[in-house]
């Protein structure tokens, strides 16, 4: 359980039409934070971007892209994303994972308030 205080701040960046053994990849990695007991986690759509590949990916109706970008984000403690975060490098494959640090300042779970 994620506490005030020290963490790590987590971005993955794929294509929406990745796939990880059948499945949007972005759900599988989703799926895998949940079974691991990540506090919490989004995922985000994005409206156009373009990675690695250097492919314009658009939500413009005229290009009927459906390969948008999609971002997941979660904050952890460092102890438990070193254990996950070899079988997220490998679940990601040519995607993107960026690793900050961060500072949690307020955790209402914690306090047993849910919003």
């Amino acid at each position: 359980m994620l506490v005030p205080g020290p963490a790590k701040k987590v971005n993955i960046y794929v294509g929406e039409d990745q796939q990880y053994h059948s499945h949007a990849l972005y759900t599988a990695i989703l799926d895998f934070l949940f079974s691991r007991g990540v506090s919490d986690a989004q995922a985000f759509r994005g409206i156009a971007g373009f990675g690695a590949d250097h492919k314009m990916h658009t939500a413009r109706i005229l290009d009927l892209t459906v390969n948008l970008p999609v971002k997941i984000e979660f904050i952890e403690s460092a102890e438990k994303l070193d254990e996950i975060l070899p079988t997220i490098q490998e679940m990601v494959g040519t995607g993107l994972i960026e690793v900050q640090d961060t500072l949690v300042i307020k955790n209402d779970y914690q306090s047993g308030k849910k919003s």
